[in-house]
């Protein structure tokens, strides 16, 4: 009933352990696939890591030691994954610029992964570079790892381009399998006191499931790819929201670290209940349903929507 297939794989279920670093855990990775996890995405190999030992990337390294393992440690831990595991592997390579750290996706392929997450994060504040010099970055980016490869590429996005619509296509086009919306942009707070910036990661709330659940339906009718959702998802319900946007499956992080891998197991029942109550036989049913692949425009409707929902608040009566 919950069959669902990403990037070209089977799976069983749309509910997959999403990066943090108990996806590198070998004894929380086999938990997590007997609680119902259909794929687990490792916590992401950074460009920082692989050119340590080369030329600077930026003016501010990280020590190695902030990092849960090192590169050739990554790749020993897919193998053990893949190992221990009988659910695909999804190895993660972040990074912003295009350069060597690249090379690293061919040797995830090699080392058994099934599927490479590219986790292009990037905060552009040089004010010579156009948006376009800054996509075309990430494009060439793009197609360095799928012509170094000869398994699937998803990309994950943030949601901050003009046009995100053209992006996410483009992307495609260059040879993505699947898109991953959206990144989280971690801001820092500033402590007062202390006169410093302090960086700080909470853990996803639902209210940020809206954006990808507009994002979704606004793409998945109209880009051939798989596509994940992932940020803000904490319930069956929230999983079934992103479904019927069009989302092929759901990272679940931010509920896992807090309640337990136990959770893929409730979810799964409750999908299970929900589908079988709504008379949906099969999870392909119940996909896209709510995308806007119905709208004559999907611009247009999106700012209808807009409207309905600045003029449905009803400001309260004063209080003396």
């Amino acid at each position: 009933m919950l069959r669902t297939q990403y990037l070209g794989l089977e799976l069983d279920s749309p509910l997959i352990l999403g990066a943090s670093p108990w996806s590198l855990d070998l004894d929380v990775a086999r938990r997590a696939e007997d609680a119902g996890a259909s794929a687990i995405v490792m916590a992401s190999l950074f460009e920082e890591q692989v050119c340590a030992a080369g030329e600077a990337l930026t003016v501010y390294p990280p020590e190695r030691a902030e990092f849960a393992v090192q590169p050739d440690e990554y790749l020993e831990r897919i193998a053990a994954l893949k190992s221990v595991l009988g659910i695909p592997v999804i190895a993660s390579l972040n990074g912003s610029h295009k350069n060597a750290w690249l090379s690293y996706a061919a040797l995830m392929d090699q080392a058994g992964a099934d599927a490479i997450e590219l986790n292009v994060y990037r905060v552009s504040t040089d004010f010579d570079r156009s948006a376009e010099s800054v996509e075309r970055e990430t494009l060439d980016m793009v197609r360095t790892v799928v012509e170094a490869t000869s398994i699937p590429v998803a990309v994950k996005l943030q949601p901050y381009y003009t046009s995100l619509a053209h992006f996410a296509r483009a992307v495609v086009d260059a040879g993505a399998r699947g898109l991953v919306l959206f990144n989280r942009f971690y801001q820092p707070d500033i402590d007062i006191e202390g006169l410093e910036r302090a960086p700080r990661l909470e853990l996803s709330r639902p209210s940020e499931l809206l954006l990808r659940l507009s994002w979704l339906a606004a793409l998945s009718p109209f880009v051939r790819a798989s596509f994940a959702a992932t940020g803000g998802a904490r319930s069956a319900g929230d999983v079934l929201k992103a479904v019927l946007a069009g989302a092929d499956v759901v990272q679940l992080v931010s509920e896992v670290l807090a309640h337990g891998v136990g959770r893929f197991t409730t979810i799964r029942r409750e999908l299970v209940e929900w589908m079988t109550e709504h008379g949906y036989p099969s999870l392909a049913c119940v996909r896209g349903s709510m995308n806007l692949s119905r709208a004559l425009d999907p611009a247009a409707f999106e700012r209808a929507n807009y409207l309905h929902v600045i003029n449905s608040w009803r400001a309260p009566a004063l209080r003396q």
